[in-house]
């Protein structure tokens, strides 16, 4: 038995075409934290099973919703993800195999309407499918993953990505994430400055642009090495923010 579990809030342009690809799962489970849009109501055209909790994080989210799936396996995907038919008949196939307790599946992400190969986002290899008694997520606010005990094999066909749809969709990932990541790196006891924060973004741009080729895709891979050094910029300045609002509360 597969049981697929997502975590939503405010996803009712991303959330029918994730749904439907996994329309064929045995059990599909949402969670959900504050949506006031449609999500709620699309999700339940699909599954029977959408609870609605509060929002502790990514990860903490994700070990909730695990905590609600029935399956000897599961597939974990986000709203804006789409699994095509050829990533169905491998997992499929994989179900039925002794050897792995997961498997890791390639992600092909868009950026602004086009697929990107360069700039460190291809092949992101992300583990996504793997055995409920023996997995469970890690507690990270952000850039959670789970963790398995056992082997992991590799999937071949591409799980369907789309992570920024507009510009918009850029500005408040970047603000929303940089939160996130400096309220992370405060609590891992990392210290910013302005210099560092210039550097740490200008260095990001070097790497994603030059160093990981993502000049080869074009106008998008150019927006998408500027909105990653914006968001390692903005990440270290809101650290900063942090440290300073600190100080003053000793």
């Amino acid at each position: 038995m597969l049981s697929v579990i997502i975590i939503t809030k405010n996803e009712a342009s991303h959330i029918g075409r994730c749904l439907e690809s996994v329309s064929w799962a045995d059990e599909i489970v949402v969670l959900d934290s504050g949506s006031n849009d449609a999500t709620i109501a699309i999700c339940r055209e699909y599954t029977d099973k959408v609870y609605e909790k509060d929002w502790p994080g990514f990860g903490i989210q994700k070990q909730r919703a695990l905590g609600k799936a029935q399956g000897d396996w599961v597939l974990s995907i986000d709203a804006d993800e789409v699994v095509t038919t050829e990533l169905r008949m491998e997992i499929e196939k994989a179900l039925q195999q002794e050897q792995f307790q997961g498997y890791n599946i390639p992600r092909l992400s868009s950026y602004c309407g086009r697929q990107i190969r360069h700039g460190g986002w291809w092949p992101d290899h992300v583990l996504r499918l793997f055995r409920r008694n023996c997995s469970q997520f890690t507690d990270s606010v952000v850039h959670e993953h789970v963790i398995v005990q056992g082997q992991i094999g590799q999937l071949a066909a591409p799980l369907l990505h789309d992570a920024f749809v507009n510009l918009d969709e850029v500005l408040h990932k970047v603000n929303c994430y940089s939160t996130l990541g400096a309220a992370l790196l405060y609590q891992r006891g990392v210290r910013s400055s302005l210099g560092k924060a210039i550097l740490k973004g200008f260095w990001t741009f070097i790497r994603t642009y030059w160093l990981q080729a993502a000049f080869l895709d074009g106008r998008q891979g150019l927006m998408l090495s500027i909105s990653n050094a914006e968001g390692t910029y903005y990440k270290y300045v809101k650290l900063l923010e942090l440290e300073k609002r600190s100080t003053h509360h000793e």
